[in-house]
């Protein structure tokens, strides 16, 4: 399993799709060389509702790569973006692009174990409107809530670095609830 990239960006101002403006901390871009993990999140990251993201629970989110290739596709359907424009990482909003490992591998209370530092798998991403927005069509929430590809929350069990391109070991937690059980189990209510 490897970190692909570190992804962070400031709070700022989101045009959602109806034309409705909101502060967002959504469109993380990539940075080179080692972040901090601090108890609240990535040195330099912002989150601006932080009922959703943020706090010692959510301080950190990751998502699968090997999804990336499903948005591609759907957005060019959705004729949003250009069947050869690659989404960069953090287009799904994630702190942490990961490599080998899926929502349905990761288990609530496994941790992610890097050189430097430790983080514990905390519960789902629950999408909404700004998914939307940044993806460039309204059915993007949808999509996600019926695929359950939503990434997970990380608290930070240990703070430290991390680096792009680094590996990292999942030690496995209680092994009672999958990401992808409880999302779907939500959503079914939601």
């Amino acid at each position: 399993m490897k970190l692909i990239s570190i992804n962070v960006t400031k709070a700022q101002i989101l045009q959602t799709l109806d034309g409705q403006t909101v502060q967002s901390g959504i469109r993380k871009q990539a940075v080179s060389g080692t972040v901090a993990v601090q108890p609240l999140g990535l040195q330099g990251d912002e989150q601006a509702d932080l009922s959703v993201h943020g706090g010692l629970s959510k301080a950190v989110y990751a998502y699968p790569n090997e999804h990336y290739a499903f948005w591609q596709t759907v957005r060019a359907q959705a004729k949003v973006a250009a069947w050869d424009e690659a989404l960069a990482p953090g287009a799904m909003g994630e702190n942490l692009t990961l490599a080998g490992l899926l929502e349905k591998d990761v288990w609530i209370g496994d941790r992610l174990r890097f050189a430097d530092c430790e983080l514990l798998v905390s519960e789902p991403r629950y999408p909404c409107f700004k998914f939307n927005a940044v993806m460039g069509f309204n059915k993007a929430v949808k999509l996600m809530s019926e695929s359950a590809w939503c990434g997970f929350y990380l608290a930070v069990q240990t703070p430290g670095t991390i680096g792009a391109g680094e590996s990292f070991e999942l030690l496995a937690g209680p092994r009672e609830l999958t990401i992808s059980e409880l999302f779907r189990a939500k959503m079914r209510r939601g």
